[in-house]
């Protein structure tokens, strides 16, 4: 067994395991009849990305679920890769163009995509090498790009299938536009923003009363020239005359209706309101209930086209709103401006206002909106924190059809022909139902030289809400076996933000529950106690999996009926995962949103030059509170580094202490340990040890990383390391104790590796193989079952080992004490004394314990003596379970200070009083409470109470 060195080097040992893990193939997803299966997807960061805080924690939290899962004997799989990223890549590729002169419309499409498979090819994998530094244990093997042959296929199956049942359909309507992209957008990807901006107070003269005008108040002058009428309420007072007349438009002068409408608010401004149904989704409504012309003068890049008029046409619109207000100036048409703040859409990627525009596009009507909201108000699928369970069913509440193409060339073009010649501007309905004039189907018509392919390429997310189950081979029956889909799917887990609650997580419920089919799913190959083979093929082959129509044949429009209802067993079985743990976002120390333009980001990969992956891994996780947002602290990394430490020094410590023996099982290690020899102490490290698991177990199932990892901390830094480590130290000395002692910590040590494996790989891996803890040619992460509660109980058990609750309670009462004495100590300024005297007040029983433990709490309290009184006056003090302790200062204390002290010791007592006595008068509580709990909170109120009590004795006794 190779000696563990004086000093921990993280870059070394990480290389190292990471290799071996890779050569050893340890992180395959590979069904088995016997095991149960875990799956994740790794939500696939875009192509163009690099490693982030948020990619950090998000990627830790799914490696420490799968290698949680591989611990417990499941059949473990995490699939990895990376998105498209239409737009961002289509941007990043056409910026590097600028750099020598060129666009992509110098290339052509067809060039032009090569040149982003070659920007992909070189730089596109540079994330998942990145999270590779970071320890991620994905299936390599099965690393999927979202416009990969296969994928792609899986997306143009999605689109031909949904278009034949009649969910997808062409229409000209408002959409969100991005002028810097020059493309749609749907919804969610508008981010309204604040802004500060100018209310343009204008008047329009009436056409048949001179010198008689109607005002108007808009933060667009740059629209009027789209003016095409003036609308009003009809129940407005001030409008009831001249409802029907015309004004005069004051730019691009033209007579326009005056009209009434009830979507005017009589309240704003002057209760009259400008009509503009290309540039306003309110106006454009207005617009189609009056049979009002369209007027559009902006150009798909923002700038104004010649319907704005001379003076305004070819100038950018906020160069133009300038330019506007000029002229409405010169003519006496503006008559006042006042400072206006309004929200505004954004463009998410572009960051640029969008437009709203009238344009030709596909949409998409969601199939299963009901079904999908009953899967998570009904608890298929859980989300954690519940609290996102409101704001996504909210969401289905109100959700609107699905703007699904973009004017892009970088993604999956749709699969849509239209015949040589066709006008796609004046297609009728009878045009789109006519399949000699439109073609749609995967491999396009055998006479392509007679048909045109649509330009537009389908969103990003048209793919990505695949994710769950094209990367696992659909709809190829073939790849779909090969992946154990029929053994993987549902997914177990989905870590991701809540930002993309609508853009990915409940559009991929949404496709989970249309296209995969509910029989394989129900009889998974565990519950039938068989490996997945020919039956599941024959399944597939059945369409039981309900894999669209991959054919080429084309498909005409037919605007058919949406699908039935779901059973509930339906949905659980077609579900993509079963929950979905919602991260908080990282922000600096001012609160702001963590991001490379405000350069209040740290790179990670420095990071773990600098603290190592461990250091990283432990340190971002405890600082994440289950759905918090997190306030990004670098000294909580070096925390994470300083725990490793801790963790090695202890571990060699143990090596150096002594021989260890046979260590490759628990078994081997319980048979060291000799009952009849243990003292108070090792009672209480192995009954810590069993609630530390305990309580481990527990937030793994509550999804609560941060409080396993605080958890484990205090454990083995307090408990184990600061307590049992030291009192052992004399144990050590001692060949009739030494046997037992180390196989107590070697034990503790096992099973805290076994606990922090998943937050801490490389060092446990390392750990775990020089202590011996594994037996030869196996890993840590892949062979060892982490022990819960009840079976290392059980081990105990086994050899004679009986826990004693009073001993345990003893060793909790020492310790307090220890605590206290150090403490009063600290408070004086004597920390590092070890010369100092202490005063005991303690009844017989108490006393008695003090005395029988008087060489450790001396030792430990850093004290000369600890003598019993009767009366102590004029001291500083503190309650222990053991008694009320004073510190001898010889008549130099402080009274007033001691009295605050106590004081505001009194003030927290009471609030924690307070808050156990509100808890115990709370019904709700007190009814659902396990006994156990609610006689440890009646307990704790009694001590909190009496503690109180000799707290305000020692205080009054001050004078």
């Amino acid at each position: 067994m190779a000696e563990i060195s004086k000093s921990y080097e993280p870059r070394d040992v990480e290389k190292k395991w990471y290799a071996a893990w890779l050569d050893a193939k340890a992180f395959a997803g590979v069904p088995a009849a016997d095991k149960q299966p875990y799956s994740i997807v790794i939500p696939p960061p875009n192509v163009t990305g690099v490693l982030t805080m948020g990619h950090v924690l998000n990627n830790t939290l799914q490696d420490i679920l799968v290698r949680r899962a591989r611990q417990e004997g499941k059949s473990a799989l995490w699939i990895p890769g990376t998105d498209h990223a239409g737009i961002a890549t289509q941007t990043v590729v056409e910026r590097e163009l600028r750099k020598q002169k060129k666009t992509r419309h110098d290339f052509g499409r067809e060039k032009f995509i090569e040149k982003v498979w070659e920007w992909r090819h070189e730089k596109g994998g540079i994330i998942l090498e990145q999270l590779r530094r970071l320890g991620a244990s994905c299936d390599w093997d099965r690393t999927h790009f979202t416009m990969d042959p296969a994928y792609s296929r899986a997306v143009l199956t999605v689109f031909v299938d949904l278009f034949r049942k009649g969910h997808i359909y062409r229409g000209k309507r408002m959409v969100n536009w991005c002028p810097a992209s020059q493309t749609a957008l749907s919804d969610e990807e508008v981010i309204m923003k604040p802004v500060n901006g100018t209310l343009y107070h204008v008047r329009y003269e009436l056409a048949d009363q001179p010198g008689k005008f109607i005002e108007v108040k808009t933060t667009r002058p740059e629209t009027i020239p789209g003016d095409v009428a003036i609308a009003v309420h009809p129940e407005d007072p001030r409008y009831t005359g001249i409802i029907g007349k015309s004004v005069w438009r004051p730019l691009n002068r033209a007579k326009i209706p005056i009209v009434a409408d009830t979507a005017v608010d009589k309240e704003f401004g002057s209760g009259a309101l400008k009509i503009t149904p290309a540039h306003d989704k309110v106006d454009f409504e207005v617009g189609l209930r009056h049979q009002l012309p369209i007027i559009d003068v902006l150009n798909a890049d923002g700038t104004l086209n010649e319907l704005a008029g001379p003076g305004l046409a070819g100038l950018d619109r906020f160069a133009g709103r300038k330019k506007a207000a000029e002229l409405l100036k010169e003519s006496g048409a503006l008559v006042g401006e006042e400072a206006y703040a309004n929200n505004v859409g954004y463009s998410e990627r572009a960051d640029v206002p969008i437009e709203p525009r009238l344009t030709w596009q596909w949409w998409l009507r969601y199939p299963h909106v009901e079904e999908a909201k009953a899967a998570v108000r009904d608890g298929h699928i859980k989300f954690y924190p519940e609290r996102w369970s409101k704001v996504y069913l909210h969401w289905l509440e109100n959700i609107q059809d699905w703007c699904i193409s973009r004017q892009l060339w970088w993604g999956h073009r749709i699969p849509v022909w239209y015949r040589q010649g066709l006008d796609k501007e004046k297609l009728t309905e009878a045009d789109l139902r006519d399949p000699q004039k439109i073609h749609i189907s995967l491999d396009g018509p055998a006479d392509k030289e007679n048909w045109v392919q649509e330009d537009d390429v389908l969103d990003t997310w048209f793919s990505s809400w695949l994710w769950p189950f094209a990367t696992m081979g659909w709809p190829d029956a073939g790849e779909m076996k090969k992946a154990g889909l029929v053994y993987f799917y549902p997914t177990t887990t989905l870590v991701t933000g809540p930002d993309i609650i609508f853009f990915w997580v409940a559009r991929m419920i949404m496709a989970g529950l249309e296209f995969i089919g509910e029989s394989p799913i129900n009889s998974k190959p565990e519950a039938r106690g068989e490996s997945p083979g020919a039956n599941d093929e024959a399944r597939m082959r059945n369409d039981e999996m309900k894999t669209p129509s991959s054919s080429g044949a084309a498909t005409h429009l037919s605007f058919a009926t949406r699908h039935s209802s779901l059973s509930e067993s339906e949905i659980r079985s077609r579900i993509p995962f079963r929950n979905v743990y919602f991260t908080g976002i990282i922000r600096d120390q001012q609160g702001r949103k963590m991001s490379k333009s405000l350069g209040n980001s740290p790179d990670p990969l420095d990071l773990i030059d600098k603290y190592g992956a461990d250091g990283l891994r432990f340190g971002i996780v405890s600082i994440a509170p289950q759905g918090q947002d997190i306030r990004f602290q670098e000294d909580r990394i070096e925390f994470g580094k300083n725990f490793c430490n801790k963790l090695w020094n202890a571990c060699r410590f143990r090596q150096m202490s002594g021989e260890s023996g046979d260590n490759a099982t628990l078994a081997a290690i319980v048979a060291r340990l000799d009952a009849a020899k243990f003292d108070a102490d090792d009672h209480a490290i192995l009954d810590r040890l069993l609630a530390i698991t305990r309580d481990v177990d527990r937030c793994f199932r509550e999804f609560e990383f941060s409080a396993a990892v605080q958890a484990l901390y205090g454990f083995f830094w307090n408990d184990f390391c600061d307590w049992y480590v030291e009192v052992s130290k004399t144990k050590l000395q001692s060949a009739e104790t030494k046997t037992n002692c180390l196989a107590i910590q070697d034990v503790v040590l096992r099973q805290t590796l076994l606990l922090l494996h998943p937050f801490i790989p490389f060092i446990t891996e390392e750990l775990w193989q020089l202590l011996g803890y594994g037996a030869a040619n196996t890993f840590l992460m892949r062979d060892a079952r982490v022990d819960d509660s009840s079976q290392l109980a059980m081990a105990l058990a086994d050899r004679g080992v009986k826990l004693d609750d009073a001993q345990v309670a003893s060793v909790e009462a020492v310790k307090a004490f220890v605590s206290q004495a150090r403490a009063l100590k600290s408070d004086h300024n004597l920390a590092s004394r070890r010369d100092v005297r202490f005063f005991v007040i303690s009844p017989n029983g108490a006393w008695a314990t003090i005395q029988a433990n008087m060489a450790k709490l001396t030792r430990m309290a850093g004290a000369a003596e600890i003598i019993r009184q009767d009366k102590v006056d004029g001291a500083p003090a503190a309650v222990t379970p053991l008694g009320t302790l004073y510190l001898d200062l010889a008549g130099t204390v402080d009274t007033a200070a001691e009295k605050l002290r106590l004081t505001k010791e009194i003030e927290t007592l009471a609030k924690h009083i307070a808050g156990t006595e509100a808890r115990l008068s709370n019904q709700a509580f007190v009814s659902k409470a396990p006994p156990a709990v609610l006689d440890g909170a009646k307990k704790q109120l009694v001590d909190l109470q009496a503690k109180k009590t000799e707290m305000e004795r020692l205080r009054a006794a001050l004078g």
